[in-house]
């Protein structure tokens, strides 16, 4: 007797269910991201928690590898080599609040103080391409710079309801970091019980043969994202370290800090260089323009070395997608998802490419077959 799978309308069933589902979830977009949405805001300290892990453990990896292999004991190995990788990560991120503060708050006063400097500057520039100060009404501009302390005041007495609500925020968000930094380091600690326990479920509930191909599945789906976020790590280090070289030889301010924009928007695919080079240029400009003018024409030759060099040589084929669909993934997924969407559109779209070339085209080939 024939089974379910090998009845003539066991492939239309199954088409129509998949082709029903998506119309619901298209149709009904909205409730579906307000249900995401709840179930993320319920458990993000986790879902964090877990990405962090994610993140940090092929640095663990990396030093259990090359500097306690030698150390017999399996669990004695994992606690020492999490421990330095999470060490590290922390001595990071105090370097990084360390090098980034004061330069950030001496932008801000350097701005602040040269505000009537820049106006008149501008001014200047106006009257010699011929277009009139009114324009811009920087009289009253000037005039309100002269009292930007009792402004400031001001605008702080006005939006004091919406000022404590941000801060309120900014604390849950410090607070929510923490709980899911403490979470990553039990959940990296305890990573081989939860994949035996993972392991044994699936196996239990599906059989062994199910769980070797989700298992096939999970695999290539963990390479293609641990090899984006190294490499992607790795390329942003590397861009953000070679224009504070150039910061650094030119003589520019700020190296740090426009450095550091630089690299972090370099993670973002496709418009991160655009948005690094707007805010670094205009950190810049505030200072002096001919420093932002060298460091927008540094940043196009940097991002076309890095385009068409660097990042081949790092990521090589191995994510195998066109430029067009990752365009695309960009875009739709930062209009479904915000800037998730974005972060993660890459390893989706190489993630969404093999699935249809591994299962879904051998599926239609073989129905077609049939």
């Amino acid at each position: 007797m024939r089974s379910i799978k090998e009845k003539p309308w066991y492939n239309n069933a199954v088409a129509l269910s998949i082709a029903v589902i998506l119309y619901v979830l298209l149709t009904h977009w909205g409730v579906f991201r307000n249900s995401v949405s709840t179930f993320l805001h319920y458990f993000s300290p986790v879902i964090l928690g877990a990405i962090i892990a994610y993140i940090v453990n092929p640095l663990s990896r990396f030093f259990g590898w090359a500097l306690f292999r030698r150390v017999k004991r399996e669990k004695v190995r994992t606690i020492l080599s999490n421990l330095l990788a999470f060490i590290t990560v922390i001595l990071f991120l105090l370097f990084l609040l360390q090098m980034l503060v004061p330069q950030l708050i001496e932008s801000v006063g350097t701005f602040a103080g040269n505000l009537d400097g820049y106006v008149a500057s501008l001014r200047a520039m106006l009257d010699a391409w011929g277009v009139s100060a009114s324009v811009l009404d920087l009289d009253r501009f000037i005039s309100s710079s002269e009292t930007l302390i009792d402004t400031v005041t001001e605008f702080v007495k006005e939006n004091l309801s919406v000022i404590l609500s941000t801060s309120v925020g900014v604390g849950k968000g410090a607070v929510q970091f923490l709980i899911a930094f403490l979470l990553s380091i039990y959940l990296l600690a305890d990573k081989a019980r939860l994949k035996a326990s993972g392991q044994r479920f699936v196996v239990a509930a599906f059989g062994g043969a199910k769980y070797e191909k989700l298992a096939r599945f999970l695999r290539r789906c963990h390479s293609i994202l641990n090899r984006y976020i190294i490499f992607n790590l790795l390329d942003s280090l590397i861009v953000g370290g070679a224009n504070a070289i150039f910061m650094a030889i030119v003589g520019m301010p700020y190296v740090g800090l426009v450095s550091f924009v630089v690299a972090v928007a370099n993670l973002i695919p496709t418009f991160g260089p655009v948005i690094g080079a707007i805010i670094g240029g205009f950190v810049l400009l505030m200072v002096n323009p001919w420093h932002a003018l060298a460091f927008l024409i540094f940043t196009v030759v940097l991002q076309g070395i890095d385009g068409y060099i660097l990042k081949p040589k790092l990521f090589g084929d191995s994510l195998g997608v066109s430029g067009l669909w990752i365009l695309v993934g960009v875009i739709v997924g930062g209009r479904a998802f915000g800037m998730v969407g974005i972060l993660l559109a890459i390893p989706a779209v190489a993630i969404l490419d093999f699935l249809y070339r591994e299962y879904l085209l051998p599926w239609l080939e073989t129905r077609e077959k049939n």
